[in-house]
């Protein structure tokens, strides 16, 4: 079983711009590539922060208003010096968030979470800028086919992994749902399977109605007849 890559994701012809790109500039790439954000990349093409629409929309933001019918803003002088900026290297956040192509989707977007962004640059080894990865590219797992996600819980986890004959689970995938029918050996396999299902890019939920003919979980283990376990997640 292996998570996408970034590398696998990512968009490799990313618009960049300068630190003394200006202001008009910026909103015109943003306009004509139909995108959201620039990274800005100091001479040896390393990312040094990045410009999105909503550090544009600060200057439009801290205008008064002619009418005189909308309250006054009195943002904070960090706010207030990037609405005042006219260049990218007072308009962007700074320092870059970035990402490696080789980290899975899954570490992607355990950062970008955890540093509230919407798009990481991705970086080689020596710092420089090979591609920009969003919130959009990482969502394309969910687009993944019923019948390649069947296939990959069939031989990766329930076959290779688990070592399962295949007889043994019945296996369904609707919409990126995963169902789950048969018999193991062992009631503890049963939440491990769910487990490494769930780990499966494109597989939105998992339910296991499973048989087991050893119960080992408990201190005097049951054994034969085969007893039901029920996992919905």
């Amino acid at each position: 079983m292996r998570h996408r890559m970034v590398s696998d994701l990512m968009t490799t012809s990313v618009v960049r711009v300068r630190r003394d790109t200006g202001f008009k500039e910026i909103a015109k790439l943003l306009a004509e590539y139909d995108i959201t954000a620039v990274p800005v990349v100091d001479d040896d093409e390393r990312p040094v922060g990045v410009v999105s629409e909503a550090d544009l929309l600060r200057k439009e933001a801290a205008q008064l208003d002619p009418a005189g019918l909308l309250p006054v803003l009195h943002p904070k002088p960090t706010a207030r010096a990037k609405a005042e900026a006219s260049t990218a290297e007072g308009l962007m956040n700074s320092p870059a968030v970035t990402a490696r192509p080789q980290w899975t989707v899954v570490e992607a977007a355990q950062v970008m979470e955890r540093h509230g962004v919407k798009r990481l640059p991705v970086v080689d080894e020596a710092g420089r800028l090979v591609g920009v990865i969003s919130r959009a590219d990482l969502l394309r797992v969910f687009l993944r086919r019923d019948q390649a996600i069947r296939e990959e819980i069939s031989r990766e986890i329930l076959t290779r992994t688990l070592g399962l004959v295949p007889e043994a689970i019945t296996l369904r995938v609707v919409d990126g749902r995963v169902s789950l029918k048969g018999t193991v050996e062992r009631k503890s396999l049963v939440p491990v399977v769910v487990r490494l299902c769930r780990g499966v890019d494109g597989v939105v939920d998992v339910s296991a109605d499973l048989l087991h003919r050893v119960d080992d979980t408990s201190a005097t283990p049951e054994t034969g007849a085969s007893r039901r376990t029920h996992l919905a997640t």
